[in-house]
């Protein structure tokens, strides 16, 4: 299992994924928007998207989980 987090304070332009979605390694799972820059959210293993912690215009701070893959 591994937890996706937030690298920096950011609001969540776009979620690309959903629970139950199967990913790899370099997919895009939200998008997120600070300073008037889009800056995507990667993972960096393959798995399946067993917990989505954002939504949409949700606001996260450094740290913040973001999704759990198994």
């Amino acid at each position: 299992m591994v937890e996706v987090r937030a690298e920096m304070v950011a609001s969540v332009w776009k979620v690309v994924v959903k629970e139950g979605d199967t990913v790899s390694d370099g997919d895009t799972l939200v998008i997120l928007e600070s300073m008037k820059m889009e800056i995507p959210v990667l993972t960096e293993d393959d798995g399946v998207v067993a917990q989505l912690k954002v939504a949409e215009g949700d606001v996260i701070q450094e740290g913040d989980l973001i999704a759990v893959i198994q």
